[in-house]
């Protein structure tokens, strides 16, 4: 039991990246996976809405009860906002803040006796990898502070991951990988602290491992310059590059967008959206859009509408907006009514239901 552990993230694809890099280096210390008995049990935490502290909270009760004597550490958004407010809830016994989190396996390591033996063989139950999926994360922080976002504040600054040791992570890699999905908080960000660029890393990548396919878990609409459509024009017919791009616009209006503090206009998106698909009509375009933010009324919710059914974009993931304390929009007083945000989300998911048959 003192070499045992298990693990689960909450959230978004960058959490998951820090999951299954902290379950390999215990792997490799010579920890073994155990859902029946785990010595450590170890929470990557969401804190992007209140409802994911809920969820987190709720985790936390739920392990406790199923594993008694299991020593549980928290890390990731929630626990660094808890930590920073002096809100942790009970039932952890360790909290590991987001700047901290790389500590985790020497930290564990030091709790217990160090495993005598080695388990690099050992594999993991991830839903990605068991896919074939490597999640890497290449960047950590953003300074872009949206309205709606708390995640500025709990990332700690930029800072990007060298293109070498992203390389040397793929080519050392144990598991049976056939797709490496770049991980980001802002793709905008990345390289601006290490003078390096997302298309060096990509050439890299491309041309220092033998990785079958190259993908982006998002890409932020910053990160769409004329310098990548230049790339991507060269490089669309790589087989080794998946023509997936996610690229969370949140909102089709510009009054909208202007008080998210998004730093870009439906025009200029439009644009940069159409030259993608000019490029690529077979490339497969989704996005995220928050429905109720405050200040959103009948008019602004139809120029998202119309500025999505007109866009090349056909697969949409809809959020209804909640208050996130904190955040500058949190203080915004008018926001849509409840039945207001559902019938909105509603009308958006059948939009794209719709704009995907049309693509399939």
């Amino acid at each position: 039991m003192q070499s045992s552990f298990m693990s689960f993230s909450f959230g978004c694809r960058v959490n998951e990246a820090e999951k299954q890099l902290l379950d390999q280096n215990l792997l490799d210390a010579g920890f073994v996976w155990d859902e029946k008995n785990p010595a450590f049990y170890i929470i990557n935490s969401c804190a992007i809405t209140q409802k994911a502290e809920r969820e987190v909270r709720q985790h936390i009760y739920q392990i406790r009860k199923k594993y008694p004597n299991t020593r549980i550490l928290t890390t990731g958004c929630s626990a660094t906002l808890w930590v920073k407010n002096n809100t942790k809830p009970t039932g952890a016994d360790y909290w590991i803040n987001n700047t901290d989190k790389k500590t985790i396996p020497d930290f564990i390591c030091s709790l217990t006796t160090r495993p005598t033996y080695t388990q690099t063989d050992a594999k993991t139950p991830d839903k990605f990898l068991h896919s074939g999926k490597m999640m890497i994360k290449i960047q950590e922080g953003c300074n872009r502070f949206c309205s709606y976002c708390i995640v500025p504040y709990l990332r700690g600054t930029v800072k990007s991951e060298a293109i070498s040791d992203i390389v040397k992570l793929i080519q050392q890699t144990k598991q049976p990988i056939k797709e490496v999905v770049l991980t980001a908080i802002n793709t905008e960000a990345f390289g601006k602290d290490t003078g390096e660029t997302l298309i060096q890393l990509l050439e890299a990548i491309l041309q220092h491992t033998k990785i079958e396919r190259v993908s982006f878990g998002s890409i932020h609409p910053w990160s769409i310059t004329d310098e990548f459509l230049t790339w991507y024009k060269t490089n669309k017919d790589n087989p080794r590059f998946v023509h997936f791009f996610h690229i969370p616009i949140q909102s089709g209006s510009d009054t909208i967008l202007r008080l998210m503090n998004r730093q870009y206009t439906t025009d200029e998106l439009l644009k940069r959206l159409n030259q993608l698909y000019n490029i690529d009509p077979h490339a497969l375009l989704a996005t995220d859009v928050i429905v109720g933010f405050p200040g959103e009324g009948e008019k602004e919710f139809e120029e998202t509408y119309q500025f999505l059914e007109q866009s090349p974009i056909s697969k949409f993931h809809v959020f209804r907006y909640s208050p996130r304390p904190g955040t500058a929009a949190s203080k915004m007083k008018y926001e849509p009514t409840p039945q207001k945000k559902r019938e909105r989300s509603q009308k958006l998911i059948e939009l794209g239901k719709k704009k995907m048959k049309l693509t399939t």
